[in-house]
């Protein structure tokens, strides 16, 4: 039988299709990206993932036994993608003073705020469910857009080409599948719409990113 996060990433397939589907990813890959876009990208991704880290120290509060405290530990004190948000905001000319200007977009900060209300309002699985969509549909982009020959994008996609996020998809997912075993049919539909909500934010992020989205007022 299927895990429960195989059976949870089958039934976001759909969501996942059109991921890596959009029209950002397609044009990293042929180099075709405005890159005003990509700069854009930057600065939300970089603050996304604060929000990210925080919500890991959320769910670490709910961790059950010393063990998955110590495991949990690891996805906060290893940030793998921050020493290339450094690397590639330098490259793109991103400044930091550009990142506070921009500020968190209307999506950006609904995913986060997502995030951070799941790990506040249930346990480690919905909160585990709701972190894991990001690290691992990034981690599929290695198959499903692969590398890119752009001077900068290819920075970009080389880290994912490479596997570095394996090792947090599989915990993440380890997370999740521990935490399903031992649920209630009521905290395993929380942990789905978690997980299905995430998906879909995640779409919606690159979407935002496309557009340059904005504040209306």
């Amino acid at each position: 039988m299927p895990s429960f996060s195989e059976q949870l990433k089958a039934e976001a397939q759909p969501i996942w299709r059109a991921i890596f589907e959009h029209p950002f990813l397609r044009e990293i890959k042929d180099g075709t990206l405005p890159l005003e876009k990509f700069q854009y990208y930057l600065t939300q991704d970089y603050q996304y993932l604060e929000g990210f880290g925080r919500t890991v120290v959320m769910a670490m509060a709910k961790a059950p036994n010393s063990r998955t405290l110590e495991e949990l530990s690891r996805r906060v004190l290893t940030p793998i993608e921050r020493p290339l948000h450094h690397k590639l905001l330098e490259a793109a000319q991103v400044s930091s003073d550009y990142i506070n200007e921009v500020g968190r977009s209307p999506t950006n900060t609904a995913y986060v705020n997502h995030m951070l209300t799941t790990a506040s309002l249930y346990g480690l699985g919905p909160a585990a469910a709701a972190l894991l969509p990001c690290p691992w549909t990034y981690h599929e982009l290695k198959d499903e857009v692969g590398a890119s020959e752009h001077p900068l994008y290819s920075q970009w996609t080389q880290f994912y080409v490479a596997g570095f996020l394996e090792d947090s998809v599989n915990a993440w997912r380890g997370f999740v599948d521990q935490m399903a075993e031992q649920a209630g049919s009521e905290e395993r539909e929380a942990m789905r719409q978690a997980f299905l909500i995430s998906s879909r934010y995640e779409y919606m992020f690159w979407d935002m990113a496309y557009r340059r989205e904005s504040w209306p007022v």
